[in-house]
């Protein structure tokens, strides 16, 4: 974003790295952990970057990518805001190691407390780096449902990490909320308050955004989408109903879930048009009586140029629609 403060927290330690090359039992232990932890980290977790779009805000951007080894699971955007008395945490990344790059993150910048780490809803990219946070011993936020929703899908989604990830994931595991938000709440940072707002089901049934009040910067999770093509993980028409509640806050920017930060609310207008014609072309296709497999393989994604992950995820979006759809009135 424009403006925004950029730095990379690299791996490696250049203090020990020094003091290291005038002693030789230092060098040699430290070359044996550079070593074990380049083994076990993607090469894109040793240069972790963090942008500052506003003094307070941090965000550091995922890959606009599914999870793989290579990139660690470091796929989703995650955040920090820094108050005056302590420091919230919105969403921890996809494994463990990802949730300890935040963490080394935040103490580049702060020495202040964690007293917050903010789910903004399920899915394994956004909670499974939450065990990082965990001596620091904050609350653990979340949407009323999230700690059901984790219960029942986390174990899956563990599974599937460590087959897909291996020993990259090593350490990741499920950590449930401790402070459960129904409505909107309020989180007091110290002269700086977060407004958390728990959504109806959309995206998932577990959605959460974060709004900072003083900065302007919503944090929409996974109710937003940039280059990444959305995903429809809970109900279409639910989305669309929380797009439009949505484009009346009165942010300056928003930060997606997936995608760089954008001015708001035109940030979501490229996402409201797919899911609007997802819509309409999925309708059209109950209307003329296909059944669901004819419906996936004929409603195209008509701004398919626009969108990144097309592949991977339109057919499954027009699944979960026809689905959805074929029982309203």
């Amino acid at each position: 974003m424009t403006g925004a403060r950029r730095w990379r927290l690299r791996a490696g330690g250049e203090d020990l790295a020094a003091r290291a090359r005038h002693d030789p039992l230092l060098f040699a232990c430290a070359a044996l952990a550079w070593s074990l932890c380049a083994w076990a980290e993607p090469p894109e977790l040793r240069d972790f970057e963090v942008e500052s779009p506003a003094p307070g805000v941090y965000v550091h951007y995922g890959a606009l990518a599914e999870m793989t080894r290579l990139n660690g699971g470091d796929i989703a955007n995650l955040g920090f805001v820094i108050g005056e008395k302590c420091v919230a945490v919105i969403d921890t990344g996809g494994t463990y190691a990802v949730g300890r790059a935040l963490r080394l993150a935040i103490r580049h910048v702060t020495t202040l407390p964690i007293c917050y780490v903010i789910n903004t809803h399920v899915h394994p990219d956004h909670v499974f780096g939450n065990p990082a946070f965990v001596d620091d011993r904050p609350q653990f936020v979340g949407h009323a449902r999230l700690a059901e929703s984790m219960r029942r899908r986390g174990p899956n989604y563990l599974r599937a990490l460590m087959r897909d990830l291996g020993a990259v994931a090593q350490g990741s595991s499920i950590v449930l909320p401790t402070y459960s938000v129904a409505g909107v709440e309020r989180l007091d940072l110290g002269g700086r308050s977060l407004s958390l707002r728990a959504w109806p089901t959309a995206h998932t049934d577990t959605d959460l955004t974060v709004f900072d009040e003083t900065s302007g910067t919503l944090f929409l999770g996974d109710l937003g989408f940039i280059e990444h093509i959305p995903v429809v993980d809970g109900s279409l028409r639910g989305f669309i109903a929380a797009i439009d509640e949505l484009k009346t806050v009165g942010a300056q920017r928003a930060i997606p879930g997936h995608g760089r930060a954008r001015a708001w609310p035109a940030a979501i207008t490229p996402e409201e048009h797919y899911l609007k014609q997802l819509r309409r072309d999925v309708r059209a296709a109950l209307a003329a009586k296909m059944p669901l497999a004819q419906a996936i393989e004929s409603v195209g994604c008509e701004d398919a140029d626009h969108w990144l992950l097309v592949a991977q995820f339109h057919k499954r979006n027009v699944s979960a629609a026809y689905a959805e759809l074929e029982w309203e009135e």
